[in-house]
């Protein structure tokens, strides 16, 4: 599906398919993406802020640049999945699965990334000083 640039803020995407789907700059903003199936998904600078992505298939997905401020990302599984430059602040990634996922200079101050997995995630130029565990 291509869906580049389109506007679905807020929108019940309630376990929605959109494997390799072209989401490129879209507007997801506060969008229930409760269970999504997303691999290998085109996210690149999409709009994720305060979005829902509880229990969300993003692995392999490009979300290079995307804003995840105060996402839901709890238990998302994300292995391999580009995060780079991502703006991942204040966002709940407690026991997500980023595995092999590079996040070269992502954003997570103020991140919950408690019994998150992160075995070969790459973290360049990432800092860890203001994620909170709790």
């Amino acid at each position: 599906a291509n869906l580049k640039g389109a506007n679905l803020a807020g929108v019940n995407l309630f376990h929605a398919n959109f494997d390799r789907a072209n989401l490129e700059g879209a507007n997801l903003a506060g969008a229930n993406l409760t269970m999504a199936n997303l691999p290998s998904a085109n996210l690149k600078g999409a709009n994720l802020e305060s979005a829902d992505l509880y229990e969300a298939k993003t692995y392999r997905a490009n979300l290079e640049s995307a804003n995840l401020y105060n996402a839901s990302l709890w238990k998302a599984l994300m292995m391999s999945a580009n995060l780079r430059g991502a703006d991942l602040r204040e966002a709940d990634l407690s026991e997500a699965d980023l595995d092999g996922a590079d996040m070269t200079g992502a954003n997570l101050d103020g991140a919950n990334i408690k019994d998150t997995s992160m075995y070969d995630t790459i973290l360049d130029g990432v800092d860890l000083n203001a994620v909170v565990e709790d």
